[in-house]
């Protein structure tokens, strides 16, 4: 056992405070990672002001990248010296697990959010107390990773080449693989066809560059901000609508001729998943993968979807991150996917200002470089 410096949110609406706990040596399944990146995202946020229950104190933290420190008795995928991206927790025994759509695990939900190992036990102690004593939740989506040190199961391991910077690599285990596998693997767009995205915040962009890399002729992003759509023309749009200012459902059928054949909704704003629905033809499809507080109703017209659009979401854009977290890594190396244009990085004593920055937009996904 060792010990880790780790960001503690010590009750609803706290602040992150730096905090020395022990961490367990691995188990039989398990991986220790030294952590030197991790990417914020808005589902830490959710938790710490408490819209996503997680028993508080906990530590946080689900976009992590390292390198391996020790592995447990019954690993055999990765070894010390490793680098590696965690990603979200699965069972990998379930019939969903077992048919590859792990992204729908029976049991991700209480894995990611019950603040302990699958058997009650904790990860991460409070140094100087024991046992019943613990009360930092752990294993937050199988990682905790806004610690210099985190463990994770094998499951939830995924080895990536070394010349991938960690801080670039950390958010393919999260946000940049939701909003690109919504593309790659649910929608599926075929060349040369339309596709809108709407909200061109980290993973909306991720959507638009994964269209791009399908070969999608006209690609539409929609935003308020004239800055996110300012860059997501030079990511690749072909058009971009300030909804501010303009009509987006009108404007995108417009440029589509008639509707666009695909649509992202990727801000978690409920009004822009019932545009992303009306901006598409009657045969189109509409991934929803924003995640807009819990108990948001989405209203429709009964017609746009009776008609023949197809509407779905899917936790983690329905990636396999054995398989989505390497596609999108060699789509950095070929030159196709630029994630150094989506990232800013933070030191991770500025985690507080970070998540901020996150919150308002400033950055469109901070990075926390851990010493």
């Amino acid at each position: 056992m060792r010990t880790t410096t780790a960001a503690v949110v010590p009750e609803r609406g706290a602040a992150y405070a730096l905090t020395e706990l022990r961490i367990d040596d691995p188990r039989p399944d398990e991986v220790l990672v030294r952590i030197r990146a991790a990417g914020v995202c808005a589902t830490d946020r959710s938790v710490q002001h408490g819209h996503i229950p997680v028993p508080l104190p906990a530590v946080l933290g689900h976009e992590g990248a390292g390198v391996v420190e020790a592995v447990g008795s019954g690993v055999t995928g990765v070894v010390p010296g490793d680098h590696v991206v965690l990603s979200s927790a699965f069972c990998g025994k379930c019939d969903r697990c077992m048919s590859g759509r792990a992204a729908l695990c029976r049991d991700a939900a209480r894995l990611s959010l019950c603040g302990t190992r699958d058997d009650g036990s904790r990860t991460l102690h409070r140094v100087g107390e024991d046992g019943p004593a613990d009360d930092i939740s752990c294993c937050f989506v199988g990682q905790s990773s806004f610690a210099t040190y985190a463990l994770a199961r094998e499951v939830n391991v995924v080895r990536v080449p070394k010349e991938v910077p960690l801080e670039l690599a950390a958010p393919t285990g999260c946000g940049f693989m939701t909003g690109s596998s919504a593309v790659l693997d649910m929608l599926r767009p075929h060349p040369g066809s339309s596709l809108a995205v709407f909200g061109c915040g980290s993973l909306g962009l991720a959507a638009l560059l994964a269209a791009k890399a399908s070969g999608c002729a006209t690609l539409v992003a929609v935003d308020v901000l004239d800055s996110r759509l300012e860059l997501a023309r030079e990511l690749g749009a072909t058009h971009v609508v300030n909804g501010r200012d303009d009509d987006a459902v009108a404007a995108v059928r417009d440029l589509t001729g008639g509707g666009a054949d695909y649509a992202v909704e990727a801000a978690g704003v409920p009004a822009l998943g019932a545009q992303a629905v009306a901006c598409t033809h009657t045969l189109g499809r509409v991934q929803l993968q924003g995640a807009p507080p819990r108990g948001s109703k989405l209203e429709l017209d009964w017609s746009l979807v009776s008609a023949g659009r197809r509407v779905g979401g899917g936790s983690m854009g329905g990636g396999v991150p054995a398989v989505a977290v390497p596609r999108l890594l060699d789509l950095y190396l070929a030159g196709r996917f630029p994630l150094e244009r989506l990232v800013t990085t933070y030191p991770f004593e500025d985690i507080n200002r970070a998540a901020e920055d996150s919150a308002s937009g400033r950055a469109l996904k901070p990075v926390l470089l851990m010493p």
